[in-house]
């Protein structure tokens, strides 16, 4: 049976926090706000925990779990960033964006994409994630909650206690935070290219 913490969006609750943080270190799955959505999210360390969310979601090993970061100096260390991607990302996070970069030997190899050694990164405009982060010191491992067959992610807190609280080690409430998937750009080629249109603009990036 998972825990539901009601956190304020905008002046989220330290103790709340903390324990949140705890639950993420001892290995735990939870479910938490976005600024595009509900995410599923992980200690990066946690291959048990990265195994429950790919069966909560029947994911194939194919799939790209995203690092939700709290700033640009997380992303240097996880991924290979020259100076204009840097300059775009500056300008362009926190924000609705997924941005795929070729990763750094940081990111544990069952992140990565099989086929090439690239990985998600975003930082999100949210209160409650940024504390989370800051809290944790390092990125959440993530997916968008999303379950098989549906193509919309969830977007109420207790529809996803109802459906999947023997999953979940703790679920966030942190209100309405909106159902449409981020924009995802792809860094890796010689020009960014926009792989998915979604809450954010993509006109800076075609």
């Amino acid at each position: 049976m998972s825990q539901f913490f009601q956190i304020h969006p905008e002046n989220p609750q330290k103790r709340l926090i903390k324990q949140a943080v705890e639950i993420l270190r001892g290995g735990g799955v939870i479910v938490y706000p976005t600024d595009s959505g509900y995410a599923l999210g992980c200690h990066l360390g946690e291959k048990p925990a990265a195994d429950k969310i790919k069966r909560i979601r029947r994911l194939d090993d194919k799939h790209n779990f995203t690092l939700v970061c709290r700033d640009l100096s997380d992303i240097g260390i996880y991924a290979k960033v020259d100076n204009t991607q840097y300059r775009l990302l500056k300008t362009f996070t926190p924000g609705p964006y997924t941005f795929i970069l070729d990763a750094t030997s940081e990111v544990p190899r069952r992140l990565l994409n099989p086929k090439r050694r690239t990985i998600g990164v975003r930082v999100p405009d949210n209160a409650i994630v940024r504390d989370l982060l800051g809290e944790l010191g390092e990125p959440i491992m993530s997916s968008t909650l999303i379950l098989p067959g549906e193509s919309d992610p969830m977007t109420d807190p207790y529809d996803i206690r109802d459906t999947l609280q023997h999953e979940l080690d703790l679920i966030i409430d942190g209100g309405f935070c909106g159902m449409e998937p981020t924009t995802v750009v792809n860094f890796t080629g010689d020009l960014p290219e926009v792989t998915r249109v979604g809450k954010g603009d993509p006109t800076p990036f075609e």
